[in-house]
């Protein structure tokens, strides 16, 4: 008999462990198998619980979502006014969190699943649209019809900075990236950077 309530631990369990692995590899080439040894439970209750090795890394993927949001929401509560709040959009997108050597590995290979998996290009598009829309919440008062044209380039800018702090080699800056995106900000305020 199951044991009652172990469900979301060994999710819970899996999803980390898919982070993990994919972390140490850099790529999705990591088995079911591996990533069920390193959660400490057989690959059959792995696909049990997500279905296919996709599925698991794509909860993993919520996962490391969720995570950004919170962030993004916590450095908003703090932030007083659109230009702090649009800052502080910025700066949650380039956390230290973001760049754990397992947490970017997960989002390089996302951004490659997303070409070929519909599922991954689904949750990639909420990303993108919930980036946007918190973006576009503060952009619209202070430069009205532009604002979605610039939102749209500072999502890509974002999201291609970070793609360029994770493959540089070294320590990524994430600091200097948001400090770009800052600085092209307060130009399309019309605010000298």
């Amino acid at each position: 008999m199951p044991k009652v309530g172990m469900e979301p631990i060994r999710r819970a369990a899996l999803v980390k462990a898919t982070i993990t692995e994919i972390g140490r590899t850099g790529s999705l080439d990591v088995t079911v198998s591996k990533i069920a040894k390193r959660a400490g439970m057989s690959s059959a209750l792995a696909h049990h619980y997500f279905g296919s090795k996709e599925q698991i890394f794509l909860a993993a993927m919520r996962h490391i979502l969720t995570l950004y949001g919170a962030e993004v929401r916590g450095a908003l509560a703090a932030a007083d006014g659109h230009e702090e709040r649009l800052r502080a959009v910025v700066r949650a997108s380039f956390g230290t969190g973001s760049f754990r050597r397992e947490v970017a590995g997960a989002w390089l290979n996302f951004y490659v699943l997303a070409q070929t998996q519909a599922d991954a290009r689904r949750l990639l598009s909420v990303y993108q649209r919930r980036l946007k829309s918190n973006l576009l919440h503060d952009l619209k008062p202070l430069i009205g019809e532009r604002a979605d044209v610039v939102a749209l380039g500072v999502g890509a800018m974002i999201d291609g900075l970070y793609i360029r702090e994770v493959l540089k080699g070294g320590t990524p800056d994430g600091a200097a990236a948001a400090n770009l995106v800052w600085g092209h900000l307060r130009r399309e305020m019309g605010v000298a950077a």
